[in-house]
């Protein structure tokens, strides 16, 4: 049985729910709920089970804080035995609008702390990712602000959408593969 690794990156704790910044908790979230699965505590994330169309995947939510994300992938991914190329890893993207998703093979963590800790963590920048955008509409000085609050009440529509086409792009990775995948969904504008 194929076996995935996905890896939602955001905080622990309430104040950061459903946050800009906690988006990967949310689709890793979504996933596991349309699956009927369930999260339990275990070594430094919230960690569920979910088998799907003949493939077992092991999703996690890091409680290490985004900074030390690159800790409970590890730990994970030695513990199961995924290769890296059957992880994914959603994570919140400010230089891409709202309206986009964008799917990669690899690539640079751009300043995300989240990414910076697993690529330090694995030593390479070459493993899945799907980059949520969440645009950079702030006042100079508020970036940090920003990617810690709340959506606006006129995103909301919009991320619901995008959360779905996550959930798709996951199972779409596992069945048809990540090329395949990537040029399906970079392609979509998400619209209100």
């Amino acid at each position: 049985m194929s076996k995935f690794l996905i890896v939602g990156l955001g905080n622990p704790g309430p104040e950061y729910r459903h946050t800009r910044h906690n988006i990967g908790f949310d689709v890793v979230d979504a996933f596991v709920a349309k699956n009927n699965g369930s999260f339990r505590t275990d070594r430094l994330a919230e960690v569920a089970e979910v088998k799907w169309k003949g493939k077992f995947f092991i999703c996690i939510k890091p409680t290490t804080y985004m900074n030390l994300s690159g800790k409970a992938f590890k730990y994970w991914m030695d513990k199961e035995k995924v290769s890296l190329e059957n992880t994914l890893t959603i994570v919140d993207d400010l230089a891409l609008p709202l309206s986009k998703l964008r799917l990669r093979a690899g690539g640079s963590h751009a300043g995300h702390n989240g990414l910076t800790d697993v690529q330090l963590t694995l030593g390479t920048d070459q493993y899945p990712k799907l980059r949520f955008g969440i645009g950079n509409h702030y006042p100079k000085g508020m970036q940090v602000e920003f990617v810690l609050g709340k959506w606006f009440p006129e995103e909301v529509e919009i991320v619901k959408q995008k959360i779905e086409k996550s959930v798709e792009v996951i199972e779409n990775v596992s069945v048809i593969g990540l090329a395949r995948t990537m040029n399906w969904v970079n392609t979509i504008e998400f619209k209100k």
